[in-house]
């Protein structure tokens, strides 16, 4: 006992105990100040261990120190050899205590700060107001405010610019105890400015719902979320915490389908700490939604981000967190799908398809070896090698696979252009970083996904600048901008519709310079003829072509007159009209190609609300409940006294696709697809085409020869031939005579890459096809 006393004393006296304690204090203040700022300065998260690893190690090292040495008027030196009288004195007893509880007091009171942050009852009073700011390709585009009012009830706003389209939407709704909806009211616009008047209520047991397209009601045997079709970002939110608080984490939905969420990783960014939730049965796969310990919620991309005020500089982060996410989502459907034969691949007893000349070639095999087709000839005359993995076609229909002209690829585009039959595709229009990365997985095999030819978009300033980064209003921004493009492997420059004019020649010159195509929409303030002769190779948007013939009437074209003009007065330009011809040989002589995705304008130019975009009548039943309700691009809305000009807009665009086609205008079919439909959408346009009064056959050759000889890549795709990749598909029908069995694709190969669509399809939550009996 006397030696501890006596240990005791030692550490008194030679003041380790008071060392210690100021130690443990101003430690717990530093460690608190840690906890606040690291996050402000968007420090990384090992920061905050290490720090309390260096004052653990600290602690420990000083302890040390204090037993070993005292501090005298000639420095440091070791307490062996000092006396009691050269110390310095310390502090008083009462200013050491006061000391002491000072920094004490400071250190617990900001962790209660701290604290109070992850109490609910702030989290409540947090969410009383609050203002998110989105982005839309990393441009400030608009607001949501969410504010709750004195009933409980949450009201929201949500409104947006995109090149003068944009949701505006004004909601509220009341929750109950669980979280869910028992009353939602939205009214505003949605994207092309059709009025959204939607409301949903809940009494006694009964749910009733009324929107655009839908209206129903069901007796409700427990807690089931309604998702409106138009709402705020807010409310995916409010889904995610319901699904929080449900059994399971398990909620039916309304009007269909049924949602779980998973809770991820956690990201610190600025002074907040996001928690990613992952919500199965909103879309083809788990769709991303991020909650802070405030219940504030973010929604990111790399395309349009929904992030709190205050909270711009996390949208990188979230970003890179909720990539990290679907890269190994994506990847592991990729492994599990793709099919890597061990030796020769031998497709036998095939009807093989040759858009060079049209021609059918019944009893027809063909040999790939790796990524190669090495040989095409007769059954008879191929005998497999003893290793060869044999697909017995069964004289299904085999031709090149399909190219897609006109793509913005997001989420599962890819993935769903291979269950297509599209194997090449080109995007228009997309972000500079993230794009990339997904099609160097496409071009691993890590993701699901076609062929990737780049183009690079380029728009000038102002109100209706398009979503892209790459905006100019000189001509040495714009030869900076071709240059980035160039230096990255893109090998076309799209022009929009805010670029001045008088920069187009230069921009088409320096692309030209460089090696890279130039098309684009047509700039505000010029005609289709002009935009040609000042270099564009192609247009984009048969509407552009409709355009042309009422310049100068109609100069403002970055607003919705494009698409309104259009409708009210395509009927008006038959080709059998002087200047429509004369157009059109104009076009054929510049040997100009026409990207004319004439679906859009089906879809947009509807008069009737049908429940389902035009071209996905049968497969939208398939779709997740979720998904299928969410394939309606919502019409224009005319006035009734242009009702009868919308619908014969689309027939008068197919005529005049049909004379551009006969004069000799190169056509290359695209959807201007998002929303993971591109597939789907192509078989549709091409369908579209027929429609027009365009062989089938002819149809065909435009969606696989044509585009591989418009982008110069005819050495390795467009015809199954000796040398070229092997990227074809197997279809069961004819879509030379019948245009619509190119919906009955049975195999995929890219590459040599065997793919099932219906294994893909299934991977992605798509019913199965229905079988016909025989």
């Amino acid at each position: 006992m006397s030696q501890k006393s006596s240990f005791f004393s030692e550490l008194k006296r030679r003041n380790v105990l008071k060392v210690a304690l100021v130690y443990a204090v101003v430690s717990w203040l530093l460690f608190e100040l840690a906890w606040i700022l690291l996050p402000t300065f968007d420090a990384p998260e090992w920061m905050l261990p290490a720090v309390v690893l260096l004052l653990v190690l600290g602690f420990i090292i000083t302890v040390i120190i204090s037993w070993s040495f005292e501090m005298t008027p000639e420095g440091l030196k070791r307490t062996a050899d000092v006396t009691p009288g050269e110390v310095l004195p310390y502090w008083s007893k009462r200013k050491f205590t006061a000391f002491i509880i000072s920094v004490a007091v400071i250190a617990f009171g900001l962790l209660c700060f701290q604290l109070l942050r992850f109490t609910p009852p702030f989290q409540h009073a947090s969410t009383g107001h609050r203002t998110d700011k989105i982005f839309i390709q990393g441009n400030l585009a608009g607001t949501q405010t969410v504010e709750r009012q004195p009933d409980e009830a949450v009201r929201a706003e949500y409104s947006y610019n995109d090149r003068g389209r944009g949701d505006h939407i004004v909601a509220s709704w009341k929750l109950d105890a669980n979280g869910v909806p028992v009353e939602y009211v939205g009214r505003g616009h949605d994207y092309m400015k059709a009025d959204v008047n939607e409301s949903f209520q809940i009494v006694g047991s009964k749910a009733s719902w009324k929107n655009r397209t839908e209206s129903g009601d069901r007796e409700l045997r427990g807690p089931a979320f309604y998702v409106p079709l138009n709402a705020p970002p807010e409310f995916t939110a409010v889904l995610a915490r319901a699904l929080l608080k449900a059994p399971g984490h398990r909620l039916p939905l309304l009007p269909s389908g049924e949602a779980t969420i998973q809770k991820l990783g956690k990201v610190t960014a600025g002074n907040t700490a996001f928690t990613e939730y992952r919500i199965t049965g909103l879309g083809f796969s788990p769709q991303p939604i991020w909650l802070d310990h405030n219940g504030r919620s973010a929604s990111v991309s790399s395309w349009f981000s929904v992030v709190p005020d205050g909270s711009e500089s996390s949208i990188s982060r979230l970003q890179d967190a909720q990539q990290k996410t679907d890269v190994a989502w994506s990847e592991r459907i990729a492994r599990a799908l793709a099919h890597t034969p061990r030796g020769d691949l031998v497709i036998r007893n095939a009807r093989l398809f040759d858009p060079r000349d049209l021609s059918v070639t019944p009893a027809t095999s063909v040999v790939v070896r790796g990524e190669r087709i090495i040989r095409v000839a007769a059954d008879a005359d191929v005998k497999p090698p003893a290793n060869a993995e044999v697909i017995d076609a069964k004289g299904c229909f085999l031709m090149p696979g399909l190219w897609d002209n006109h793509q913005h690829f997001s989420d599962n585009d890819g993935a769903l252009d291979l269950a297509n039959g599209v194997t090449s595709a080109r995007d228009l229009a997309n972000d500079t970083d993230k794009f990339l990365e997904r099609v160097a997985r496409f071009d691993n095999g890590s993701e699901l996904g076609p062929r990737v030819l780049k183009a690079g978009i380029i728009d000038g300033t102002g109100e209706f600048a398009g979503p892209t980064k790459m905006r100019v209003d000189t001509a040495d921004q714009a030869i900076q901008d071709v240059d980035w493009y160039a230096d990255h492997g893109y090998v076309q420059i799209k022009i929009y519709s805010s670029i001045k004019p008088e920069l187009v020649p230069i921009i088409a010159d320096h692309a030209h310079a460089r090696g890279l195509r130039v098309s684009g929409h047509v700039p505000a303030f010029m005609s289709a003829r002009q935009f040609v002769e000042a270099g564009a190779d192609e247009i984009q948007h048969i509407n552009f072509i409709e355009l042309n013939f009422l310049y100068p009437q109609v100069k403002e074209t970055r607003n919705r007159d494009r698409f309104v003009k259009v409708a009210e007065h395509a009927r008006e330009f038959t080709p059998d009209k002087p200047e429509v011809r004369d157009f059109i040989a104009f076009l054929a002589r510049q040997k100009t190609v026409v990207d004319p995705t004439v679906g859009i304008f089906e879809a947009l130019f509807g008069v009737d609300h049908t429940p389902t975009m035009p071209g996905l009548e049968d497969v939208a039943p398939r779709f997740p409940p979720q998904v299928g309700r969410m394939r309606q691009v919502p019409p224009l809305d005319p006035p009734r006294e242009h009702e009868t000009a919308y619908r014969e807009a689309v027939p008068a665009m197919l005529g005049l696709l049909k004379a551009m086609h006969a004069s000799g205008v190169t056509i290359i079919p695209g959807t201007d697809g998002t929303g993971s439909m591109c597939g789907y959408l192509l078989h549709h346009e091409l369908e579209l085409y027929v429609r027009a009064g365009i062989a089938p056959a002819e149809v065909l050759r435009m969606a696989t020869w044509t585009p591989a000889l418009v982008m110069g890549v005819d050495k390795d795709r467009g015809v199954i031939a000796p040398g070229k990749l092997a990227d074809m598909i197997l279809v069961d029908g004819d879509p030379t005579k019948n245009i619509q069995d190119i919906n009955k694709i049975t195999t995929v190969i890219k590459g040599g890459k065997v793919y099932d669509p219906a294994a893909i399809e299934k991977a992605l939550g798509i019913a199965p096809r229905a079988t016909t009996p025989q």
